[in-house]
């Protein structure tokens, strides 16, 4: 890619029309023609926090491949821009595009810590692991400035109810007292996402995410403080990160991860623009390559909504990838498993304190 042209420090380079929407905007050449005569910049790259106000937070998750039954996100859109999240489309929804506007229109749900606490005290409702960031991370860089996962886990804490963490960012282990606390009564399990074991892959694919090194560092401490990790090596990008699929999995089981789990990339909806622009301006002499590869693992297509076949994918190259992490679970996690979380102690507390009577 051409540094004077890319968008410093984003994954998608474009804005995809929204589907939703009858008309779209377009960046014209003649424009950027006149910006760079005068000296302006066409994009200023910046990124917005914009408050919303939900009614509910916690969703039942319908999808039956996708491992967890209930999930919260205390924010829409994600500044890590990592250009094969799937993640990208639901951005539409709120009326925002695929590409640009889910890095840089992040919506903020500040009252997510009261909505949280309304759902538990529900008397209809039954303790189940509710998982934050089934969508965006829950620890992107807004969550420096906002806190409010840091809330979520002190409603959880408070009512002992089981929680789930999908995130890559170290910054989780700024609340390693509180998760040290969960994890007392078995009441958190952590899942951190490592896609490759080299910074210049880390770079193009998840731009702003923290490095490999930290992300690393932060299964260790959290299993030496023993708080159950699950490393997702997702996704598998055929001849991107493919090859690394066994030391990888060495390098976070030598870090004390208790289990792995891994999807094979599909690119539903805008995704398969975005990354197909992409890829063509930062791997142009592989990028035929690898969209090939893509679509010989869904059935000739970039995107697949299969049930039970779009996490794993299909063809020769998709059986390669699924027996090699295999293999690597064989390896490098015998005898290690993440425990079930315990669902026990909620009823308890339902109150929010300790039931005597």
């Amino acid at each position: 890619m051409n540094p004077k042209s890319a968008l410093k420090g984003r994954g998608a380079q474009l804005n995809t029309p929204n589907r939703f929407f009858e008309f779209s905007h377009e960046m014209r050449n003649d424009f950027l023609e006149y910006c760079q005569k005068e000296g302006e910049k066409a994009d200023k790259n910046k990124t917005l926090y914009l408050p919303v106000f939900p009614k509910t937070i916690v969703n039942k998750v319908q999808s039956p491949d996708v491992g967890m039954a209930y999930s919260m996100n205390m924010y829409q859109g994600c500044e890590h821009g990592c250009i094969y999240c799937y993640a990208r489309n639901t951005h539409e929804y709120w009326g925002y595009s695929a590409g640009l506007d889910f890095e840089r229109r992040i919506l903020v749900k500040k009252d997510a810590p009261k909505l949280l606490e309304a759902h538990l005290k529900k008397k209809s409702w039954k303790a189940q692991t509710i998982v934050m960031s089934g969508n965006t991370d829950c620890y992107q860089p807004a969550e420096q400035e906002f806190e409010i996962t840091r809330k979520c886990l002190e409603v959880f804490l408070k009512y002992k109810h089981p929680v789930g963490i999908i995130t890559k960012n170290d910054l989780i282990l700024r609340d390693l007292e509180l998760l040290k606390a969960l994890a007392k009564h078995n009441l958190i399990g952590v899942n951190i996402s490592i896609t490759s074991l080299s910074e210049d892959t880390r770079r193009i694919l998840e731009p702003r995410t923290t490095t490999i090194k930290k992300r690393l560092e932060t299964v260790k401490v959290l299993s030496e403080n023993n708080i159950p990790v699950n490393v997702m090596l997702a996704p598998i990008i055929p001849s991107i990160n493919s090859h690394e699929i066994l030391p990888l999995t060495k390098a976070v089981s030598d870090c004390g991860a208790l289990s792995i789990g891994h999807t094979v990339v599909r690119l539903n909806g805008a995704i398969g623009e975005i990354f197909t622009d992409w890829i063509n301006k930062t791997m142009p002499d592989r990028a035929e390559k690898v969209l090939h590869q893509i679509q010989d693992c869904h059935g000739g297509n970039l995107n697949d909504s299969r049930y039970a076949t779009r996490m794993r994918g299909e063809g020769k190259i998709a059986e390669q990838i699924n027996m090699l992490v295999s293999l690597a679970k064989r390896k490098y996690f015998a005898n290690k498993n993440m425990p079930k979380l315990n669902t026990e102690l909620f009823e308890q507390y339902k109150g929010g304190q300790l039931k005597l009577f």
